[in-house]
């Protein structure tokens, strides 16, 4: 009985589906045949790209420290002699010359001094003439017995005593001319005046208060600390000659200021396992104050054969740095790198990277390994 119900059922449909539409029929079929057709996937646009060639150049090593800039000589200007300040004859920060007249103090007693000791010196020769001419006369009348031998020492004697008069007349003239000359206070040597401290008419002594400072700027030293670790590399360099430095000032990338290694310290310092080394900087236009936080550069080398990059070439993941070169096809290819020093805006790569191959300089967010590329070589590269 279920047989027959199965078979009469089958009967029903194939009529129905007979008594349908034949255009409706094509258009079922033609739905079947897209919905089992495959959709292909469209194909990924090559994305343009700055390339840039690896170069391989001889690349100097430096060796970079912070460091502080000190002066040669820094004195502080004190009367030798005490009198009232008379002139103040250069301005407060004033750039000197050795030699200049800086102050000056009331030369009027020390004028006077002078004047009297030459007095002196004039009346004590006058007496020295009179002695020895009586000295001389004593001499004839002792030959022929015309004079006592007493007298002729006496007279003998002031001869010695004058002239040791005339000795000590002469010692107080220079004394008396030095004095005179500390009245003006000049430059020791060439440099930079910081702020007055004693007005003009104020009464200065021997070892008072300083009246002002003068510091050195040209050359000028440059201290640093560099580590125990580093010091043998340097000392390599100056077995091999001078050593060059180069400063650099905040916010500078081009070194202004050169100089040369002048001095490094004879012991380490075993708390912190530093040696005091120091420059001697040319500073011709005094910009380099004593004090200033600066960087120096010490040239100990040079290192030949470096393949350098463009430091925009450069990306970051959790695996280290990277940079994409251009494979076989034009697709990307990323390759891990470690880094050396920078030159500029370029960065010596120590592996990853071959002399000649094609590194991507930008547009690295918009790329992945695979990722199809259309090389755009910039102007000026190698490549281009």
């Amino acid at each position: 009985m279920r047989i027959w119900k199965l078979v009469l059922g089958t009967a029903v449909a194939l009529t129905a589906i007979s008594t349908l539409d034949p255009s409706l029929l094509n258009k079922i079929d033609l739905f079947s045949e897209k919905a089992g057709a495959a959709t292909p996937a469209p194909a990924m646009p090559a994305m343009p790209v700055p390339v840039v060639a690896v170069l391989k150049k001889t690349l100097p090593i430096y060796l970079d420290y912070p460091a502080r800039t000190e002066s040669i000589s820094n004195v502080a200007l004190q009367a030798k002699v005490s009198g009232y300040l008379l002139e103040q004859h250069v301005t407060d920060g004033a750039d000197v010359k050795a030699g200049d007249l800086l102050y000056k103090i009331d030369p009027r007693d020390f004028q006077a001094t002078l004047d009297q000791v030459k007095a002196q010196i004039q009346r004590d020769t006058a007496a020295l003439d009179y002695v020895r001419s009586s000295l001389d006369r004593g001499t004839e009348l002792a030959k022929s017995g015309y004079l006592a031998k007493d007298s002729f020492d006496q007279r003998t004697s002031a001869v010695r005593q004058a002239d040791a008069a005339l000795a000590m007349d002469r010692a107080a003239l220079r004394t008396a001319q030095l004095s005179l000359d500390y009245t003006e206070i000049r430059a020791p040597f060439a440099g930079r005046m910081g702020r007055n401290q004693a007005p003009v008419g104020t009464l200065v002594s021997v070892a008072g208060t300083a009246l002002n400072t003068l510091v050195q700027l040209d050359p000028i030293y440059v201290t640093f600390n560099p580590s125990e670790t580093d010091l043998v590399e340097i000392q390599k360099a100056r077995a091999g000659g001078e050593i060059e430095a180069d400063i650099l000032l905040p916010g500078e990338q081009q070194s202004r200021h050169k100089g040369k290694l002048s001095f490094v310290d004879n012991a380490v310092d075993r708390a912190t396992g530093t040696i005091t080394a120091r420059a001697t900087i040319a500073n011709g236009d005094f910009s380099l104050l004593p004090g200033q936080y600066v960087r120096i550069r010490l040239h100990v080398g040079e290192q030949p054969n470096a393949l350098m990059v463009p430091q925009t070439a450069l990306g970051s993941s959790q695996l280290g740095k990277y940079v994409y070169v251009v494979g076989e096809g034009n697709k990307a290819q990323q390759r891990l790198v470690a880094l050396g020093q920078t030159d500029g805006d370029h960065v010596t790569v120590l592996n990853g990277v071959a002399e000649g191959d094609q590194v991507i300089a930008g547009n690295l967010q918009k790329i992945g390994p695979g990722a199809p590329v259309q090389p755009l070589p910039q102007k000026g590269s190698p490549g281009a």
